[in-house]
């Protein structure tokens, strides 16, 4: 899914993983060669829609499938399994295959496998978030960031449709507003903090990607900075909504879990997040109709932060090269595991010949159709501090823009100030 926190240190490395062993075949480590059986360690994460449960299963699915594997299982402690993974990296534990990793900087530093034509055959984008030219992370499915509102509130705040300019946007929270109801809900506390970026992405996507889509590339190259206008201007709309009340300093506290309990218990009417909120409120059902749309830019066009990838990455290092790649493949192409994914974590499969379950609830449905007209009007673009492939983000800096949104939101940093924040971090993060 996304960028997230992580705040572990690195003495606390090895008591913090969660080891499990969860196949038969081996004898309990050495190499392919050794038999042809062999222990490889898998890097997953645990969300409230993607359990233990879920990965248990689709881990023994995919062993099934390629004898002579087991996989021991290392749960991250926090949701940032990029991060952990660097610092697993700096202790000699790197995994031999994760998922979700952001392979920017370990691809360029040759500790990736990358994957061959041949071996990406089956995904509608197979270059998708390539590195000068190679893929490392199978492009298996698309999330995006979206607004998910509670028709109920709209209705009795007058709003007949969602908002499809910012103006309307406005105009809308300050509908709701009045009538007493909460427009944003938001959240990012403790090691949430990522939770609080959905704002910021999607006015990135609207006022600086859906104009200069290559943005973060050309920072990389110098050519723009954070204290730009067009960044600038993102941050400051974020930082008004804020000021007017719309989105709910309050809230910041909350843990993830409970800021989606917040809007689904009706503490406010839009609920920006990523795409797999859309399963939640499918299977979880609140009291009201739940909607969706995409923030709107100023003129009406649409700027859809989105991505594909989340796929399976397989250390160049591995114990088996192949049998990873293989048990990767695997696990990743397996109808059975799609379509737990599909309802567990509301994912966009980006696979050729796959088709989503037909009980799938209408929240998705919806979802999928916004992501589809996006994709049509030629109105994709980036998921700031989720980016992938060539312009992507330095690693670990994601968790640094988490840091100062939260201050942005609750007034103790300027857009401006935001923006030096980000290029001191940006300097930092790439010496």
């Amino acid at each position: 899914m996304t960028r997230y926190s992580m705040a572990l240190r690195g003495a606390a490395l090895a008591g913090a993983l969660l080891l499990t062993g969860c196949t038969a075949g081996s004898d309990g480590g050495g190499s392919a060669s050794s038999g042809g059986k062999v222990t490889l360690t898998f890097l997953t994460f645990e969300t409230p829609n993607l359990d233990a449960k879920y990965w248990d299963a689709a881990i023994a699915r995919a062993s099934a499938k390629v004898p002579g594997v087991t996989i021991k299982k290392l749960v991250s402690p926090s949701a940032d399994r990029t991060g952990y993974a660097k610092q697993l990296d700096s202790t000699g534990q790197f995994p031999d295959i994760m998922i979700g990793l952001n392979p920017a900087g370990f691809a360029e530093s040759g500790k990736l496998e990358p994957w061959t034509d041949k071996e990406l055959a089956a995904y509608a984008e197979p270059h998708a978030n390539a590195y000068d030219g190679k893929v490392y992370q199978l492009p298996y499915a698309a999330q995006a960031t979206l607004v998910y509102y509670n028709k109920k509130e709209f209705a009795a705040a007058g709003i007949d449709t969602p908002p499809r300019t910012y103006a309307e946007l406005l105009d809308a929270s300050a509908k709701l507003k009045k009538r007493g109801i909460n427009p944003f809900v938001v959240g990012g506390g403790g090691k949430d903090s990522w939770a609080d970026m959905f704002p910021l992405m999607c006015t990135v996507a609207t006022d600086v990607y859906k104009k200069t889509p290559d943005w973060l590339t050309q920072r990389g190259d110098g050519k723009v900075k954070f204290t730009d206008k067009a960044f600038v201007t993102a941050a400051q709309k974020v930082a008004d909504l804020a000021d007017k009340g719309y989105l709910d300093r309050a809230g910041l506290s909350r843990s993830y879990a409970d800021t989606e309990q917040a809007f689904r218990d009706g503490k406010g009417a839009m609920y920006p997040m990523g795409s797999w909120f859309s399963a939640s409120a499918d299977g979880k059902k609140p009291s009201f109709d739940t909607g969706v749309f995409t923030w709107p830019t100023d003129q009406g066009a649409r700027a859809l932060p989105s991505g594909v990838g989340g796929g399976m990455t397989v250390s160049s290092k591995a114990r088996d090269v192949r049998l990873a790649k293989k048990w990767a493949k695997a696990f990743m192409e397996d109808h059975k595991s799609l379509d737990a994914a599909v309802k567990s974590d509301g994912l966009i499969i980006d696979i050729k010949g796959y088709t989503p379950p037909d009980d799938m609830g209408p929240v998705y449905k919806a979802t999928v159709k916004e992501y589809r007209q996006a994709q049509k009007d030629d109105g994709l673009v980036n998921n700031f501090s989720t980016e992938s492939g060539d312009g992507s983000m330095p690693p670990g800096l994601a968790d640094k823009a988490a840091t100062g949104v939260q201050k942005l939101i609750s007034g103790r940093m300027t857009a401006e100030q935001f923006g030096d924040y980000m290029d001191e971090q940006w300097d930092k993060a790439t010496r």
